[in-house]
């Protein structure tokens, strides 16, 4: 099969496309034929060694974690499923090596749920990893109708579902984001502030009392965190874990595919969507991660396969 490889850790110039083995198929199972895979900070992180000294890497590595697609075949002992099956999953394994960005993936099937029939296969690729995140973080938060969430970068991938998110819940949300992303926060239905100098004073003016809650979805927040953050308030961060030492949460996602039908059956009711800002076939992924560490932009970069 094609997929995006690379055989050292490196930038961008250590990612390219070759021609692999497919993989195996072991009991309880699913091989997915990839329609989507969704990208994410954490892929360019990975390849550049960073998490070296979390994860085991079997060079050559097939990057990515996110994935939509159609199951083409199943393992032994696998009746949750079969050929034909629109799926998705955030595929992360304990070790790093056969990743989403190829043509075919092997998934255990506790890490895969059904695809949201409400949302295309860009959409669906590009929802797992933020959509869990965001819904990890805010059940650590207890947020409950009626309290008030701060959301930092409230204009990234995870941003935009923890607003979604937490509007379902009731919740008021007020987010970071920078002045072009403010309309869009609106619509999604939080109350949006400019991120940098003067966050505390501009947070304190919409919530005098203070936040019951806050997510830190970007890092190098926390002492604005901890300024407005009201009397017995709750908070997590998904990049600082010094947050444990100040009472917050740290959050780590595990791939759990009946925590993204949580997120499934919200898409499908209406609750959820996600924002895709472009797609690249599977050849461009380099422009995709480089798209990506720029910054800035309004939604989710998806994979689509490749294009010959």
């Amino acid at each position: 099969m094609k997929a995006m490889t690379y055989a050292r850790y490196g930038g961008l110039e250590v990612l390219e496309a070759a021609t692999v083995p497919a993989p195996k198929l072991p009991p309880g199972s699913v091989l997915i034929r990839v329609k989507a895979a969704g990208v994410n900070p954490v892929d360019w992180k990975v390849m550049s060694g960073k998490l070296d000294g979390l994860l085991d890497v079997h060079f050559p590595v097939i990057p990515g974690w996110d994935v939509a697609g159609v199951v083409e075949a199943v393992g032994f002992d696998t009746p949750e499923f079969a050929a034909g099956d629109e799926v998705y999953a955030y595929g992360r394994r304990d070790s790093v090596g056969g990743g989403t960005f190829a043509e075919l993936v092997a998934l255990p099937v506790s890490m895969v749920a059904r695809k949201p029939a409400a949302l295309s296969w860009e959409q669906a690729g590009g929802l797992p990893l933020t959509g869990m995140v965001a819904q990890r973080t805010l059940d650590l938060l207890e947020l409950a109708s009626g309290q008030t969430l701060l959301i930092h970068n409230g204009s990234g991938g995870a941003g935009r579902m923890a607003i979604q998110l937490a509007v379902d819940r009731g919740a008021r949300v007020i987010a970071t984001a920078s002045g072009r992303h403010h309309a869009r926060l609106r619509e999604l239905g939080a109350e949006p502030v400019e991120y940098g100098p003067g966050l505390v004073s501009r947070v304190r003016r919409l919530a005098p009392q203070g936040v019951d809650a806050a997510a830190d979805l970007v890092g190098g927040v926390l002492a604005e965190t901890l300024a407005v953050l009201r009397g017995g308030g709750r908070h997590a961060s998904i990049a600082d874990p010094s947050v444990r030492d100040h009472g917050g949460s740290y959050v780590w996602v595990r791939p759990d595919g009946r925590e993204l039908a949580r997120l499934t059956a919200l898409a499908d009711a209406g609750k959820l969507t996600v924002d895709v800002e472009r797609t690249y076939p599977l050849e461009q992924a380099a422009e995709a991660f480089r798209a990506g560490m720029e910054g800035h932009t309004g939604g989710k970069l998806v994979l689509t396969p490749f294009s010959g």
